[in-house]
C-alpha cells in the first residue's frame, strides 16, 4: 500500500503547477558592469528563483533615470547613490534606501601621476572636471577646504562623463567623480598612470556609493529582503570564489569580457556590502549634514527619511 501512495505523491508532485514567483523589477545606475557582480550573480546563480522571485533587470538610457522611474513606481528598485539619495529626498522624490550594492565610497580625484599636480594644494590656480554637478562639486570643495583652498581657487568644469579623455587631453588638471576601480586601469591600458586623491582620507565623511532604493508608499517589504537575502548569498559566493565569479559574470554577455572589466572586477569585489540589508544610521546622518555644510542641500532630513532596514518589517 506505502509503494502506491508514495507513487501517486510523485505523480501528483509531476504534475502539479510550479509555485509561482513574485515578479519584481530593477533598474541599474547604468549599463551592465563588475558594480552590479551581485545582482548578475544571483541571477546567474538561481538565487532570485530559490527565493521565490522573477527579476526582470533594466539599463537606463539616461543615469538620472532609475531614481525618478523608482520614485514614479515605473520600476520596483532602483540602483543609485547615497548623495543622490539625499538631493532626491530634498528634491521630495518618494524614495527610501533599501539596501546597499557597494558599501565604500568609489569617487575620487584623479590626476596624471606624472603630472603637475603632486598634493592637492597643487591645483590652486588650474582646471578641475566634474561629470555631475551638485554633489562632486560639493565633495571637490571639502578636498580643497581640507588643505586650505577655496573653491574660487580652481576653475571647475563641467565636462559630462568624458571624464578620462578629459584629463588624459590638458583639458582639466584634475577630474572629480573617476572610479578608482575604472578610471585607473582605463589611464593604464591607454599608457597613463593615474593618481588618486580619496574623499574619506581629505575631510569627506564615508558612505555608500551603491544603494538599492525605492518608493515606500508602493514597496513590497517582504519581497524586497528576499532580493536582498538572495543577492547576499551571491556577494558570499563572490567572496569565496572571486575568479570563479568572474567567469560567471563574464560569460553572461561578450562585451563584458574585456581587460578593463576583468582589472575592475579585481578592484570591485571585496567592496560588496556582505550584509546588504544592513543599515548604518549614523553614515546618513553624517552625510545629510556634510551636504548641508557645503551649501548642496538645506539639510535637516532625520534619517528615517532617508533609508530604511525593511527586513525590520518582516516577520521571521
Amino acid at each position: 500500500m506505502r509503494p502506491l501512495i508514495a507513487a501517486l505523491a510523485l505523480s501528483l508532485s509531476l504534475s502539479a503547477p510550479a509555485a509561482a514567483q513574485d515578479r519584481i523589477s530593477l533598474m541599474l545606475d547604468w549599463f551592465v558592469n563588475p558594480d552590479h557582480g551581485p545582482v548578475i550573480l544571483a541571477q546567474e546563480l538561481g538565487y532570485f528563483a530559490e527565493a521565490g522571485l522573477e527579476v526582470e533587470i533594466l539599463t537606463p538610457s539616461d543615469p538620472n533615470d532609475p531614481p525618478r522611474m523608482a520614485a514614479a513606481g515605473r520600476v520596483d528598485l532602483a540602483v543609485t547613490y547615497q548623495p543622490q539619495l539625499h538631493l532626491s529626498r530634498h528634491n521630495d522624490l518618494p524614495l527610501r534606501r533599501v539596501g546597499t550594492l557597494i558599501a565604500t565610497p568609489l569617487t575620487c580625484l584623479v590626476v596624471l601621476a606624472d603630472g603637475p599636480v603632486q598634493t592637492i594644494p597643487d591645483l590652486r590656480g588650474g582646471k578641475v572636471g566634474f561629470a555631475v554637478a551638485g554633489v562632486q562639486e560639493g565633495i571637490l570643495n571639502a578636498m580643497l577646504a581640507h588643505h586650505g583652498l577655496k573653491p574660487a581657487d580652481v576653475e571647475q568644469i563641467n565636462i559630462g562623463f568624458s571624464i578620462s579623455p578629459a584629463l588624459m587631453s590638458g583639458q582639466v588638471d584634475a577630474v572629480i567623480g573617476a572610479y578608482r576601480n575604472f578610471e585607473l586601469h582605463q589611464l593604464q591600458l591607454e599608457g597613463m598612470k593615474g593618481r588618486c586623491f580619496y574623499p574619506e582620507e581629505e575631510g569627506v565623511p564615508a558612505y555608500d556609493e551603491l544603494i538599492y532604493v525605492a518608493n515606500p508608499d508602493t514597496m513590497d517589504r517582504a519581497v524586497i529582503a528576499r532580493f536582498l537575502e538572495a543577492t547576499e548569498r551571491a556577494t558570499g559566493y563572490i567572496l569565496n570564489q572571486p575568479e570563479a565569479a568572474w567567469e560567471i559574470f563574464a560569460a553572461t554577455a561578450p562585451e563584458l569580457r574585456t581587460e578593463l572589466n576583468r582589472r575592475a572586477w579585481a578592484d570591485t569585489w571585496p567592496r560588496f556590502a556582505s550584509r546588504p540589508a544592513a543599515m548604518d544610521a549614523g553614515r546618513y546622518h553624517r552625510f545629510e549634514a556634510f551636504l548641508a555644510a557645503q551649501g548642496a542641500t538645506p539639510g535637516g532630513l532625520p534619517v528615517s527619511a532617508l533609508a530604511i532596514d525593511v527586513t525590520a518589517e518582516v516577520a521571521p
